[in-house]
């Protein structure tokens, strides 16, 4: 019986640690305040013993084209690039029905469910029906890979 309430308690404090490490990582914002993950607001690495897997690559930056974007399939996340090296990403989860965005055209991100469009480079409606904006998501730029931030 000591086994497990030690396993408990060990486990308590784990979790514990885990709050403490991602309440310092900023759990929701961004260093820059805007949501914008922009490289230079990133943090260009990690120092917590090696605990985080290397950034996977989502995208090179010139797959993003200036004033326009690309839909990450299968990673949740749409990055754009409202100006010349300006890197913005948002889920790409409609917030209106949970549909998953389909394209970045004329500086909106288009939503084919419903027809929802969201402004690129703050995620917030454009027109309806979803009613929220797109949530920001962390990224950072390191040369030209991005990766999740």
């Amino acid at each position: 019986m000591s086994g497990v309430a030690r396993r408990t308690v060990v486990a308590a404090a784990g979790g514990t640690g885990l709050v403490a490490v991602l309440a310092a990582c900023g759990g929701g914002g961004t260093a820059d305040g805007d949501g914008s993950g922009t490289g230079g607001a990133a943090s260009g690495g990690t120092d917590d013993g090696g605990a985080t897997p290397e950034a996977e690559t989502l995208a090179q930056t010139g797959d993003i084209p200036v004033g326009g974007g690309k839909v990450i399939a299968g990673k949740g996340v749409v990055i754009t690039q409202p100006k010349a090296g300006e890197f913005k990403a948002f889920s790409s989860k409609c917030t209106h029905a949970g549909c998953a965005v389909g394209s970045v055209q004329d500086g909106v991100i288009v939503c084919p469910c419903h027809q929802s469009h969201f402004d690129m480079s703050d995620g917030s409606v454009k027109s309806g029906p979803a009613g929220s904006p797109l949530p920001p998501t962390p990224i950072q730029v390191i040369g030209d890979a991005i990766s999740f931030g």
